[in-house]
């Protein structure tokens, strides 16, 4: 009798012990997984220092567009961060993101590749070029037109000292835009800058922007992009 009882006891041990212990279901294991990639990838993404705001005295902003977050997609050691929110501090050329309430994080600039965001229903591409012998142009640009030639623009605000009722300093906007040929990146601002880059096929190009009645101006970057494809496929 005693066993039997023993049997009974056994049995009921075994039938009890996957509600007890758990079943042999691995899903528990992936979502501690999932867990700890994602602090991986919050680690990768807000691997940068807290920013302050150094220059709440100076009138406007140091921002590109707005001083609000924007919505953006990230690109850091080749992995994406879509989802993301930044601010693009053109005065100091750093990319800021929200990393919880009230903490805005600089990101990294040494491991952050490109950065895509959307402004008044359009998408701007950024992309970092490193710092070379060759040229003066790095840091986050703009990129209008990709090829074997590149069309890129640099945005800075610059500080002018007392430009508000002989007061305040205040932020003021420019904006550059340059030709990378060869390796090379050439200031332009006007079609004359592109034609004596391509002084070979000067009548052409000429020509094509009489034709198509190209309207060109160093206000609009984006004008810039129909007679810069032409002359990339001239040139190969």
């Amino acid at each position: 009798m005693r066993n039997l009882g023993l049997i009974f006891i056994l049995s009921l041990v075994i039938f009890l012990s996957p509600a007890l212990y758990g079943s042999n279901d691995y899903r528990p294991v992936n979502r501690r997984y999932q867990v700890t990639q994602d602090t991986i990838d919050k680690q990768l993404l807000f691997n940068g220092r807290i920013w302050r705001n150094l220059f709440y005295r100076v009138r406007g902003d140091q921002f590109l567009f707005s001083d609000s977050f924007l919505p953006a997609t990230i690109v850091i050691n080749g992995k994406s961060f879509p989802g993301s929110s930044i601010k693009y501090d053109i005065c100091n050329d750093e990319l800021l993101t929200k990393a919880g309430q009230n903490i805005i994080i600089q990101l990294n600039k040494q491991i952050v590749e490109s950065f895509t965001f959307v402004y008044n229903n359009k998408s701007w591409r950024f992309l970092k070029l490193d710092k070379d012998s060759l040229n003066d142009l790095n840091g986050y640009v703009n990129l209008l037109y990709q090829g074997n030639i590149s069309l890129f623009v640099k945005y800075r605000k610059v500080i002018l000292l007392l430009a508000v009722d002989n007061k305040y300093d205040e932020f003021d906007l420019t904006q550059k835009i340059y030709v990378m040929k060869d390796g090379k990146a050439y200031p332009v601002s006007n079609q004359n800058d592109v034609i004596a880059l391509y002084s070979s096929y000067k009548q052409q190009i000429r020509n094509f922007i009489r034709t198509n009645k190209l309207q060109i101006s160093r206000k609009s970057p984006e004008s810039f992009v129909p007679l810069i494809e032409y002359c990339d496929k001239l040139g190969h």
